[in-house]
């Protein structure tokens, strides 16, 4: 497998130099239009690094800019405090079977599966704004109060981004709004909770199996911070497309690659 050649044991400082700066422009991409993991994944696969430990890796990156983001909306008050016990319970639940199932699964089919989901979180990732669109009266902190669908939204997202990850804070969102009727900035806020928690399930389960690689884990989280801070930072109103045409190029040229390497 192309592992064995890999950049990161070749030139490791480069690898990771170039793995901190996929992080960095992740955590701009992720703060202006979502979608971080569709590019930290691959590049981290393209660099060497093995899929199961690219996706623990992933959560890991992604968990810091997640909690930057949680507070944020917690001084706004946007998020729906009632909900969030039995949505982190249920979100950590989905999240941990999740990972423990990717984690059975062999490293070649799982460089194929990771493939084959890329297109759909990207899918995801780009047509929220579309689905969010809709006009709606809703009320700020009003909500289908249903506990069943609530755990039913958490563990099945939360098992998602177990199993991969990519758009499971756009699928959150997406869920909260359409099943559970949140207002769009009450999905947005309490979705990020959901997702710092599925995030950290699943870490434990990739934790508890030895799929991190620490030593890179620094720099990359430091690189994703920069990238986040001047992501939220830049004004931009209408043009979140450029970002998201970026976004489709990236991923599209990343997962050309993959498919070269592992054919």
């Amino acid at each position: 497998m192309f592992i064995a050649q890999s950049l990161l044991e070749q030139h490791f400082l480069w690898g990771v130099l170039l793995l901190c700066f996929a992080a960095l422009i992740a955590g701009y991409i992720d703060a202006v239009a979502g979608g971080a993991g569709l590019l930290l994944i691959p590049a981290m696969m393209m660099a060497g690094v093995p899929t199961q430990v690219a996706l623990g890796q992933e959560k890991l990156v992604s968990m810091v800019g997640t909690l930057a983001a949680i507070r944020n909306f917690m001084r706004s008050r946007a998020i729906i405090w009632q909900v969030v016990p039995l949505g982190v319970v249920m979100a950590l639940i989905g999240a941990y079977l999740g990972a423990k199932c990717i984690l059975i699964l062999p490293s070649t089919i799982m460089t194929l599966l990771v493939i084959c989901l890329l297109p759909i979180g990207l899918i995801i990732t780009l047509c929220k704004s579309r689905l969010l669109s809709q006009s709606n009266d809703r009320v700020n902190g009003e909500f289908a109060s249903s506990k069943l669908l609530l755990s039913l939204v958490c563990v099945s997202v939360g098992f998602y981004d177990g199993f991969f990850g990519p758009g499971t804070g756009s699928l959150f969102i997406i869920a909260l709004f359409l099943i559970n009727k949140f207002t769009l900035l009450n999905a947005s806020a309490t979705a990020k909770i959901f997702n710092f928690c599925s995030n950290f399930g699943a870490l434990i389960a990739f934790v508890m199996a030895g799929k991190l690689l620490f030593l890179i884990s620094l720099p990359m989280i430091a690189a994703n911070i920069i990238g986040n801070h001047f992501g939220s930072q830049h004004t931009i109103t209408s043009n979140g497309r450029i970002v998201q045409k970026v976004l489709i190029m990236s991923v599209g040229l990343l997962m050309m690659s993959l498919i070269f390497h592992v054919l």
